[in-house]
């Protein structure tokens, strides 16, 4: 690993002056991803800009009908939360289902969503909840948030501050996990708001992806007999050692119902 300044930063100004500074400055989340991506000799930052202590970052808060929560927070806590188990179980159970325990009480939110790994967990929920994201910038949709293969809207040293999440009548996640990484071969998450339905899948694709013709069915009857017969092309999904992309199509199809069931059951099963 190359030598690099490490600075713990403790506000936002401070952060973003430091990162303007440096000639290849990253900030540093949970680290869940940029220090393996380091010591494998993938990236060589002259500047690491430790987030942690930056207290505006972390913390949950709720209004009437959306829930807040920090750029900085970690999954355990977004699982463990009480008022997000009642108001979004959806989102606990997607939380509490990310990697290992080790992972869950250092990997961020904003950490997971920046990275944007096709195979992540939080990009199916920022889409399939029709959640905000906030950046020291800007305000930017989880529809326009998401470009590709490790790749978002935000620009050089533009950060993320939290994640704004409306609270659904009701939602369901469900994924099928690589055994050993608990990464997603396929995951999915449905919700339906008061005018609108989303299905997002994660782990399919180079991206995380909405699928309308999932979304047009449900909006007619949220129920998972909708689903049956609504077919789900291979042609443009991952295909590796892992799953073919017929496979993934056909989880897809599988995992969308049993999400919907969950939904309708306020995802306690």
């Amino acid at each position: 690993m190359d030598t690099f300044k490490f600075v713990r930063a403790t506000s936002l100004v401070q952060a973003a002056e430091t990162f303007s500074k440096g000639s290849d400055a990253r900030y540093l989340a949970g680290g869940q991803t940029l220090l393996p991506v380091m010591k494998q000799g993938l990236a060589a930052p002259s500047d690491l800009i430790s987030l942690a202590r930056v207290a505006e970052l972390s913390g949950i808060t709720f209004d009437t009908d959306r829930i807040n929560i920090g750029a900085m927070t970690r999954h355990a806590d977004v699982a463990a939360h009480p008022q997000i188990r009642t108001l979004l179980p959806a989102l606990s159970v997607l939380a509490g289902g990310i990697a290992d325990p080790h992972v869950r009480n250092r990997g961020t939110i904003g950490g997971s969503l920046a990275n944007n790994d096709p195979a992540a967990d939080y990009p199916a929920a920022v889409l399939g909840l029709g959640a905000t994201v906030v950046t020291d910038e800007r305000t930017i949709t989880g529809d326009d948030f998401f470009q590709g293969l490790f790749t978002t809207a935000l620009e050089p040293g533009e950060l993320i501050t939290r994640v704004e999440f409306p609270v659904p009548l009701r939602a369901g996640y469900v994924k099928f996990p690589h055994p050993a990484s608990r990464y997603a071969l396929v995951g999915v998450m449905v919700s339906q708001g008061a005018n609108t339905v989303r299905v997002a899948v994660t782990g399919a694709g180079a991206c995380v992806f909405r699928v309308p013709q999932m979304e047009s069915a449900l909006a007619k009857s949220f129920t998972p007999a909708a689903l049956d017969g609504v077919a789900i092309s291979a042609s443009d999904l991952n295909s590796d050692r892992h799953g073919s992309a017929e496979y993934r199509a056909h989880l897809i199809g599988v995992l969308a119902k049993r999400a919907v069931a969950l939904a309708s059951n306020g995802h306690r099963s």
